[in-house]
């Protein structure tokens, strides 16, 4: 069975502020098959947390992954995505939602919240992002 490694991150300056994405996919031998550091917009740290995850799980989709093991420094998003807690906010519902659909698309999946330091390179790749494009903008 096909599996990938996924770190995901989101983050906001400001929460809400400018936000980006942070995403780093490995094979089963720990080599890295794809990474993205991506600016979407404006919004809270958990949007860009959710938006991480969608984002990654699509790639996946499209690297034909049977299973996935995603990890994330979000505790929130781990433990809605599981189930143990509620999602009351009416956009992270939705984008609660985009992420149970495409979760379907894969035989197997675990989610594992891990400490920030374990995250730290999908941490970096979501805040140059950020960095990146209000540099851009001050031009």
């Amino acid at each position: 069975m096909k599996t990938l490694k996924i770190f995901f991150d989101g983050s906001s300056h400001g929460n809400p502020g400018p936000s980006g994405i942070g995403i780093i996919i490995l094979d089963e031998l720990g080599r890295v098959l794809d990474k993205l550091s991506k600016f979407i917009g404006f919004g809270t740290n958990n949007e860009a947390e959710y938006h991480a995850l969608i984002e990654a799980l699509r790639r996946a989709i499209q690297l034909d992954a049977e299973k996935v093991e995603l990890y994330s420094d979000s505790e929130l998003v781990v433990k809605q995505v599981k189930g143990i807690y509620s999602v009351r906010d009416e956009k992270l519902k939705r984008l609660h939602l985009e992420c149970v659909k495409l979760l379907k698309n894969f035989k197997e999946f675990e989610i594992k919240y891990v400490p920030r330091e374990l995250n730290a390179e999908a941490d970096e790749l979501a805040n140059e992002a950020i960095v990146k494009h209000l540099k851009e903008m001050e031009k």
